[in-house]
C-alpha cells in the first residue's frame, strides 16, 4: 500500500473501505490519499482513493487505520 511518502500493510479492503497497518501517524477523521496494487484475471492493478479515516488502534510499534473510501479509481499498472 503507497501513502504518499509512508508505506502500509492492507489487511482488509472492501467496496466501501480499507484496513491498514502503518508506522506513520494519522488523525481521526482526516482525509487520506492512498493507492493498492490488486492482482486482477486481467491483470496487475492500480486502486487509487481518497478517503476518511473513521477509526484508528494501536498495534504494538504500528498503528491500525480504518479508512472509508469516499472516491476511487482502478487504473493498469504497466
Amino acid at each position: 500500500m503507497e501513502l504518499g511518502t509512508a508505506t502500509g500493510i492492507t489487511r482488509d479492503v472492501s467496496a466501501s473501505g480499507v484496513f491498514f497497518e502503518t508506522d506513520a501517524t494519522y488523525a481521526l477523521a482526516s482525509e487520506i490519499s492512498f493507492a493498492v496494487q490488486l492482482e486482477t484475471p486481467g491483470g496487475k492493478m492500480m486502486l487509487r482513493c481518497k478517503g476518511e479515516i473513521v477509526r484508528i488502534e494501536p498495534r504494538g510499534k504500528r498503528v491500525g487505520v480504518a479508512v472509508k473510501i469516499v472516491e476511487s479509481t482502478m487504473v493498469p499498472v504497466n
